[in-house]
């Protein structure tokens, strides 16, 4: 279960934002380029185009 300000808090938009700790709980990357990602993956411009 996730716990808020723990795993993600809820930004001025209203938007979820998981924390890094949600993201090592995880245990990889998604690669969207996540705020708090602790892996630091950049978004491929490219590839969100298509």
């Amino acid at each position: 279960m996730l716990e808020e300000h723990v795993d993600y808090y809820i930004n001025d938009d209203g938007n979820f934002v998981f924390t890094e700790a949600y993201h090592l709980k995880r245990g990889f990357c998604c690669k969207n380029g996540c705020l708090h990602c602790p892996w630091k993956q950049p978004v491929n411009q490219e590839e969100t185009k298509k």
